[in-house]
C-alpha cells in the first residue's frame, strides 16, 4: 500500500524501485507480503506478481484481500477473485475479507461468503482464509465466533493504540481462540516512525539503548508472544533495511521491564499533546443534531498531535470518513452536551475549530 511513487498520485507507482525493494525484503528473510485489491487504485497487486517471478515466488507467503465493500452480489465473489489471480499470476496464500466492519460483514456474510470461500479453497485457488478489521472489540468477536475455521486476523496495534478498535483486547481473544495475529499500522501509518515533537523526543532520549522511533514501535509489537507477524509499508530501501536489521534481534521478550515502561512514558507524552482534553467517556452522546463528538475530537487530537492535517482531514471527510450529518459544522450550540461533559470542555467551541481545520476542501 505505500510503494514507492513517481509523483503524488497513489497510481503512479515507481515500478523497478518497488520490485528492488521487494526483492531485497525477500532475500533478506521476509516471507510474508501483505497486498490488497484496492492498493495503489488497484497497480499493486500486478506489482507484486511481476516482484514474485524469477523464483522469488518460492521464497515468501502471499495475502491479499477480497474488496468486501465493493461486494454487491454473490458473483462478485468469483469476479474478483478471477481478477486478482491474474493480476498476481499465482495463486494465493492467504486470502482476507478487507477491512470488516459490521456493514460489511453483515453484507458478505448473509450473501455467503464462507460458503463461497470454503468452496474456492477446495478448487485450490487460496489456501486459508482471515480478514481484516476497522471497527470495536464486540464486532471483532461476533466476526470470530461466526466461523470455526478462520486461520488469521488482521487488526490496527501499535503502542499509541492498545485500546483501539479491537486493540489489547482483541489481540488477546484471537490468540487464545488459535488465530495468528497480523498486526498492521505498527508505526500508525509511519506517524510514530517521524521525528517526534520536543517532548516526546525528551522521553526516547533517556533510554540508554539509542534505537530509532521505527524500531522502538516495531520493537514493541514483535516482544508480544500473542502477536505472529507485524506488516509495515516501506516505501524507501532505506527503510526495508533498517526494519530488516530491526527484525534480527526481535521477537517475544527482547524488550525489557524498563524499555517497557519507557514506552509507556512515550504515550503519556504524545497523550499529553492532546488540545481536547476527552476522555471518549461518551456523555455527550447522543447529539441531538446528529455530530459524532467523541469521534470529531480524536480525530482533530490526532492530527495536532502527529502533525498531520491531511490524514486527519481524510478520516474526517474522506469516502471512509463521517458522513456530512455527523460532522462538526452540525452543532446548533444547543448546549446539552455542555452540561454531559464531566471534563468541562467547551465542546460547541471545539467542534467550530475541528470543522475549521478538517472540513474546508483544500483548494
Amino acid at each position: 500500500m505505500r510503494l514507492p511513487l513517481t509523483d503524488s498520485d497513489p497510481a503512479n507507482v515507481d515500478e523497478p524501485e518497488s520490485i528492488r525493494m521487494m526483492r531485497y525484503a525477500f532475500d533478506h528473510g521476509v516471507n510474508y507480503l501483505d497486498t490488497a485489491y484496492p492498493y495503489h487504485s488497484g497497480r499493486s497487486e500486478r506489482i507484486v506478481g511481476q516482484a514474485l517471478q524469477d523464483g522469488y515466488r518460492e521464497k515468501m507467503k502471499l495475502a491479499t484481500k477480497l474488496p468486501s465493500r465493493l461486494v454487491e452480489s454473490e458473483t462478485d465473489f468469483d469476479r474478483f477473485l478471477n481478477e486478482q489471480l491474474e493480476r498476481l499470476q499465482t495463486k494465493i496464500d492467504f486470502y482476507l475479507l478487507h477491512g470488516l466492519n459490521s456493514r460489511s460483514w453483515s453484507q458478505v456474510r448473509d450473501l455467503g461468503v464462507l460458503r463461497w470461500a470454503e468452496g474456492a479453497m477446495a478448487k485450490g485457488h487460496f489456501d486459508y482464509l482471515g480478514f481484516s478489521f476497522h471497527d470495536d472489540f464486540e464486532v471483532f468477536k461476533e466476526i470470530i465466533d461466526a466461523y470455526d475455521n478462520w486461520t488469521l486476523c488482521q487488526i490496527q496495534y501499535n503502542y499509541m493504540d492498545v485500546e483501539y478498535q479491537a486493540g489489547r483486547r482483541g489481540v488477546e481473544y484471537a490468540a487464545s481462540k488459535g488465530l495468528a495475529v497480523v498486526v498492521m499500522e505498527p508505526l500508525r501509518g509511519g506517524r510514530l516512525a517521524k521525528e517526534p515533537p520536543e517532548a516526546v523526543a525528551k522521553v526516547w532520549s533517556s533510554a540508554p539503548r539509542k534505537r530509532s522511533p521505527a524500531e522502538w514501535g516495531l520493537l514493541w509489537v514483535w516482544n508480544q508472544p500473542e502477536v505472529s507477524l507485524a506488516l509495515s509499508g516501506m516505501s524507501a530501501m532505506e527503510q526495508v533495511v533498517e526494519n530488516v536489521a530491526s527484525a534480527e534481534h526481535s521477537g517475544p521478550g527482547t524488550l525489557t521491564a524498563n524499555e517497557l515502561t519507557l514506552i509507556d512514558r512515550v504515550r503519556e507524552a504524545y497523550s499529553g499533546l492532546s488540545p481536547i482534553p476527552c476522555t471518549n467517556c461518551g456523555y455527550c452522546m447522543p447529539c441531538p443534531n446528529g455530530v459524532e463528538i467523541p469521534s470529531i475530537f480524536q480525530i482533530y487530537n490526532e492530527a495536532i498531535i502527529y502533525d498531520d492535517h491531511r490524514t486527519g482531514r481524510f478520516r474526517y471527510r474522506g469516502p471512509n470518513g463521517l458522513k456530512e450529518e455527523q460532522q462538526a459544522d452540525q452543532c446548533i450550540e444547543c448546549d446539552e452536551c455542555l452540561e454531559a461533559c464531566p471534563q468541562e470542555i467547551p465542546i460547541p467551541e471545539w467542534l467550530e475549530k475541528a470543522h475549521k481545520l478538517l472540513g474546508p476542501r483544500e483548494q
